[in-house]
């Protein structure tokens, strides 16, 4: 992906890898073959992978940059980090996103904001990096606005289950002076505003974009696939609350179906941009380059 122009905005996608993940079955427990048999023909087609039954899920950031700032939107897994459920996580030593980031010209230097939208691994990773033995944060002279709900949650994964997310990836940036903690509503500047989105993390945020003549939303994690925009009760196997994950992602395909916004979502697959259509007693994904 190119830089695409929303307005007075330009945005680019930094991927990180692409490939299969978890069966859907596994990652939605709701579904069933019965329901997913009518989308076969279009899931096969870069969603869903026909032998396994695996989703695709795309691991990328998006770089914003405003008239004011250059802002970065998740942070993808990293290197070196600890994620010993999923091996093909752990312990990474890629330079894929490096690279990538570097292909639409800006340097880790140039970031003045990181936005997580949330404190999962695949969205935090590259916060920090590992410098002789130490994590310190990856973007020397930005500032990582972080909610304030979202970080409690994430010391108290790190407390009760020793989830490493806290400690790699926000403690550093907030022992070097560098984090910012929020509310779920924070302005970054008038282009760029977090919308609070609780039920994958209770501290989840939408990234809302306002260029002037046309605006776009980030979503994170609300919804993972679009299969969910036919399916919207269908929640991930780990969103944290499940029946406020289904509220809000209902309430965020309504309110932004049939409109002009553009969707940049985090999972679907390539190229993960379109609009949401309303479709009989549910929605569709409209994909656009």
């Amino acid at each position: 992906m190119s830089w695409m122009n929303v307005g007075d905005v330009q945005i680019a996608r930094v991927l990180e890898s692409n490939g299969p993940f978890q069966t859907i079955y596994e990652f939605f427990p709701d579904a069933t073959a019965e329901a997913l048999e009518p989308h076969l023909h279009w899931l096969h087609q870069g969603a869903l992978c026909p032998e396994t039954d695996k989703l695709i899920l795309p691991i990328q950031s998006y770089v914003v940059r405003t008239p004011q700032s250059t802002v970065l939107v998740d942070s993808c897994v990293g290197n070196h980090k600890s994620v010993g459920w999923f091996p093909e996580w752990d312990q990474r030593t890629d330079d894929t996103w490096e690279r990538n980031l570097q292909s639409v010209a800006v340097r880790p230097e140039e970031i003045d904001v990181v936005l997580c939208t949330h404190l999962h691994v695949d969205h935090s990773g590259w916060n920090t990096r590992l410098l002789n033995g130490r994590w310190v944060p990856t973007f020397p002279n930005a500032r990582y606005v972080l909610s304030r709900r979202e970080c409690d949650s994430a010391e108290q994964r790190w407390t009760k289950y020793k989830d490493p997310v806290w400690e790699q990836n926000v403690l550093p940036i907030i022992e070097a002076g560098q984090a910012d903690l929020v509310n779920d509503d924070h302005e970054i500047d008038r282009y760029v505003h977090l919308e609070p989105t609780p039920g994958h993390t209770p501290g989840h945020c939408a990234v809302r974009i306002l260029g002037g003549q046309s605006d776009a939303v980030v979503t994170g994690d609300l919804i993972h696939s679009p299969i969910q925009c036919h399916f919207p009760h269908w929640n991930f196997r780990h969103d944290a609350d499940k029946a406020q994950a289904a509220t809000t992602r209902q309430a965020f395909l309504e309110r932004y179906s049939d409109c002009a916004t553009r969707v940049f979502t985090a999972h679907f697959p390539l190229p993960s941009i379109g609009h949401v259509k309303r479709e009989g007693d549910g929605f569709h994904f409209h994909y656009i380059d």
